[in-house]
């Protein structure tokens, strides 16, 4: 084995170690279920997770980090969506399995029931609503 493979598996590991950590939560897969249907602000996530904006926010890191969303900034506001095509092999089938395996549950039907109502509100008017939790 050279030093090239052995920093190379290394890596792959650490990758895939992320991406494991990163599915290990409730919250973080529930994430992923709502952000199929497309991008999401980070108030209108903070809003169906029921979860302070710092907490969210972690959340979004982790999931981040590991490759699995990419973000934007437009003005004030910072939208997520998951990792596009362009994302390592890894990603996309750590995304693939997630939703296979979640996709028809109860708890996703319930959250994209919920996301209709969260979506056709103003965000303005959510920030504030959060802003005073």
């Amino acid at each position: 084995m050279t030093i090239r493979y052995l920093a190379n598996y290394s890596n792959y590991m650490d990758k895939t170690v992320a991406i494991a950590k990163a599915l290990a939560d409730r919250t973080r897969l529930r994430v992923l279920m709502a952000l199929t249907g497309g991008e999401l602000c980070v108030c209108q996530i903070v809003e169906l997770s029921a979860l302070a904006p710092s907490t969210v926010s972690k959340h979004l890191q982790l999931l981040t980090h590991a490759g699995l969303l990419a973000a934007r900034k437009d003005g004030r506001w910072i939208y997520y969506r998951l990792a596009d095509k362009g994302a390592p092999e890894g990603v996309r089938g750590a995304l693939r399995w997630v939703s296979k395996c979640l996709s028809e549950g109860p708890e996703a039907a319930a959250d994209r029931k919920a996301l209709e109502k969260i979506i056709a509100r103003d965000r303005e008017a959510l920030c504030r609503i959060q802003a005073k939790r």
